[in-house]
């Protein structure tokens, strides 16, 4: 759960970034940062436990580019219906789906990298360097 929580705050501020930079208007800006995150939070929890109880998955989420992909065609996704759906305008939900995924992708390979690094540094014991 802390990793989801991790990457839900990094979400919400690129989010909001966003819509507020592409809306000028800081309330749908806000409402947008509110909604489209959480939205893809629950996401980003369930694309976690379908990785991590799959076999086949399992073997290739140690490549983080593959399941950065993954999420990226579920996180393009919900951007677009979320701020379509805000909106009414399928071009701002076009832009917005373009442009939010595409940072938070790049968020999440480093994020992604970063708990790797962890989940490795717990599975090793510490060894000295003289033994």
């Amino acid at each position: 759960m802390k990793k989801t929580l991790t990457f839900a705050a990094i979400h919400f501020t690129i989010a909001f970034s966003v819509a507020y930079i592409l809306t000028g208007d800081i309330l749908i800006g806000s409402l947008i940062a509110m909604i489209e995150p959480s939205v893809n939070t629950v996401a980003f929890y369930f694309h976690e436990r379908v990785w991590n109880q799959s076999k086949a998955l399992k073997n290739l989420a140690r490549s983080a580019k593959v399941k950065t992909i993954s999420f990226a065609i579920v996180h393009f996704s919900v951007a677009f219906s979320v701020v379509y759906l805000l909106t009414g305008d399928a071009f701002v939900g076009g832009i917005m789906a373009a442009i939010e995924p595409t940072i938070n992708t790049c968020a999440y390979y480093f994020h992604e990298k970063v708990w790797q690094r962890k989940q490795n540094s717990q599975a090793t014991p510490w060894h000295c360097a003289h033994a």
